[in-house]
């Protein structure tokens, strides 16, 4: 049975990330959208935009290349969040929310990877 990428819990959570990235650049000053807001953005939207992209790959090879640039902007994604933390950028509970859900994400990311390697050899 073929999931839809649209029902796939990790891309859900990447998409829930990126309305709260917004949300958090959206009321920041320019100063601040330019230094740290608009990395932020980028990275968190990139999560969800490269597990599209694997998902919509043939091969697994191909799949498993963009899960890991996926992985790459999570952890970018978490360095731009305590940074915009430790900067008081942003409202705590906005912060709060996005850190809540990109926790939730870290592992099932990893488990759409290792699913997605189990593949390779089939």
């Amino acid at each position: 049975m073929y999931i839809q990428l649209r029902d796939l819990e990790v891309y859900k959570l990447s998409r829930e990330l990126s309305v709260i990235a917004w949300d958090i650049y959206s009321i920041m000053s320019w100063q601040a959208q330019k230094i740290v807001g608009e990395q932020f953005v980028r990275s968190t939207d990139s999560m969800g935009a490269n597990i599209a992209e694997g998902y919509g790959r043939f091969h697994y090879l191909d799949k498993v290349k963009f899960y890991y640039n996926a992985r790459g902007s999570y952890i970018e994604s978490i360095h731009w969040i305590e940074l915009i933390e430790e900067r008081k950028l942003a409202d705590p509970k906005l912060i709060l929310e996005y850190k809540r859900i990109i926790q939730a994400l870290g592992p099932k990311l990893n488990k759409l990877i290792t699913a997605t390697k189990s593949n390779i050899s089939k």
